[in-house]
């Protein structure tokens, strides 16, 4: 998500960039304009000796740069790494619903969904922006592309946070399966209606503007939307809590959560002396939950963390952060685009072969994760021992986290 080309023309201010949203921000005061490092650069609406500048002196962001090629690079490379992996698990889950469907394979493809939106839209979108400089696709689809370049984000991180609320009530709240395919159904439309919602407003900020100076230069900007810095401040900041920061404790919550209730129930298995086998799946169970969970943290924390890095550092000290070169920054806010490219390793390519494979070698675990847990809801209803129902929770225990 580079901020090469969104420009924000400001009256009487301090230019610095709020990168989560992909807001620019060039500043008009009474001085010449200043060649920066970085996207900021500063104008001025008075005569000046630069007036008749050339194109080979024009400021650096106004120009084809160093920055610009590695746009074009890295989000060419990111296409082609994410459309085969969210197209191979997108073909590999339609193919197992059809023979069985469960709700996390539901969640799984509508994850494949919002990558390809962001690996469709907002990756050419950056090439593109990246070779032409200057926006040249008029007013109407500056709007439409300055919401698509948050929307499939926001719906990503949405459906992240679907898939582990989900698995934190297949795992912690097993016995309150009644309306979970339900409950799913209702996130899901919370994640695309969400997205859109907090989408819209940047269809509402941007718009095309010629330069002040340079009239034949058009841009995508936010000029004269916001009316003090600060308000622009808490716009980027809502982004960044809704788009990162709020997803990335939830995911953490629930995964957590998961496994010390398995860590629980094991130390419990062993108290109550269950069979060998059942204190091996809880171990193994244990292990694996504990790698998901660090693996998809992290996965989530390095995808994100330096695009917020560069955000927060421009917003606390942008005098510092303009000294960065513009190939650094538009790499760190190009990590944006990367959670795409590893969600689908991360949530399908490591959990489909092997689910495949299980159906093969066993007909207990023919059963999706989904029809066990209703399976042992139907069961609650029958009279059972606290051996039994206590064997039938390490199944669970064992298998539902595997499905995230």
């Amino acid at each position: 998500m580079s901020d090469q080309n969104l420009v924000n023309f400001k009256p009487e201010s301090t230019s610095y960039t709020t990168p989560s949203t992909g807001l620019v921000n060039f500043t008009m005061e009474s001085s010449p304009y200043t060649t920066l490092p970085s996207e900021l650069v500063n104008f001025t609406t008075e005569p000046s000796p630069f007036d008749n500048i050339s194109s080979s002196t024009l400021p650096i962001d106004m120009v084809f740069n160093d920055g610009h090629r590695v746009v074009i690079i890295v989000n060419s490379i990111l296409i082609v790494v994410s459309s085969i992996g969210n197209f191979t698990v997108l073909i590999l889950l339609i193919r197992r619903r059809l023979k069985n469907p469960s709700r996390i394979d539901a969640m799984l493809m509508h994850l494949s969904l919002a990558d390809l939106i962001v690996t469709f839209l907002n990756m050419p979108l950056e090439i593109g922006w990246a070779v032409t400089v200057a926006w040249t696709a008029g007013d109407a689809m500056c709007r439409l592309m300055a919401f698509f370049r948050t929307f499939g984000l926001y719906l990503s991180s949405n459906v992240l946070v679907c898939i582990s609320i989900d698995r934190y009530f297949a795992v912690i709240k097993p016995m309150s399966l009644a309306g979970m395919d339900r409950r799913g159904k209702v996130m899901l439309v919370l994640a695309w209606t969400a997205a859109c919602v907090f989408s819209i407003p940047q269809a509402i900020i941007f718009h095309l503007e010629n330069h002040p100076q340079f009239i034949w230069y058009e841009q995508c900007v936010t000029f004269f939307f916001f009316k003090e810095d600060w308000h622009e401040i808490v716009y980027s900041l809502f982004g960044m809590i809704f788009m990162y920061t709020l997803p990335l404790i939830i995911i953490t919550f629930c995964y957590a959560s998961i496994y010390i209730e398995l860590y629980r129930k094991s130390r419990k298995s062993t108290t109550e002396r269950f069979r060998r086998s059942n204190d091996d799946v809880l171990s193994r169970a244990k292990k694996k939950t504990l790698w998901m969970t660090i693996t998809i943290v992290l996965c989530f924390v390095i995808c994100w963390t330096p695009f917020y890095f560069m955000s927060v550092w421009y917003w606390l000290d942008k005098h510092v952060a303009q000294t960065v070169q513009q190939p650094i920054q538009k790499g760190l806010f190009i990590f944006a685009y990367t959670n795409s490219t590893i969600n689908p390793i991360v949530y399908g390519l490591f959990n489909i072969p092997r689910r495949a494979s299980d159906k093969r070698t066993s007909s207990h675990r023919h059963l999706s994760i989904s029809k066990r847990l209703e399976n042992l809801n139907d069961r609650r209803n029958s009279t059972m021992s606290n051996r039994t129902n206590s064997t039938q929770m390490t199944t669970i225990f064992a298998e539902s986290p595997l499905s995230c």
